[in-house]
């Protein structure tokens, strides 16, 4: 990665690039949320049943483009590429801590 992104997310890029499905989950709060295009997946069960089939399930990587701090975390903007979905998106990361409390995927 080859911008500068802050902790926990820059880890967490690096697990979801590296397919580590435990890694990305551990990543998450108890109760996190991933928000993907308004469909909303909350608690690491619910995340993982996403992701099994569109994100770590589906070989996504992230090639980051830029990352923009927030009051409460990161927006991330890169190129995703996966089996189920390909694009420019954005990945906005609220943190609580050492962990993702919500991940929010739009239009990069």
């Amino acid at each position: 990665m080859s911008v500068s992104v802050p902790e926990p997310v820059a880890s967490f890029i690096d697990r979801v690039n590296d397919h580590d499905e435990q890694g990305f989950l551990d990543a998450f709060t108890p109760d996190g949320v991933v928000d993907d295009w308004g469909r909303e997946f909350r608690g690491r069960d619910a995340i993982r049943r996403w992701s099994d089939e569109e994100f770590i399930g589906a070989r996504g990587v992230l090639d980051v483009q830029s990352a923009q701090p927030t009051g409460e975390g990161v927006t991330v903007v890169g190129d995703w590429r996966s089996n189920h979905a390909n694009g420019l998106s954005s990945f906005a990361f609220t943190v609580e801590g050492d962990r993702i409390a919500r991940m929010t995927i739009r239009e990069g």
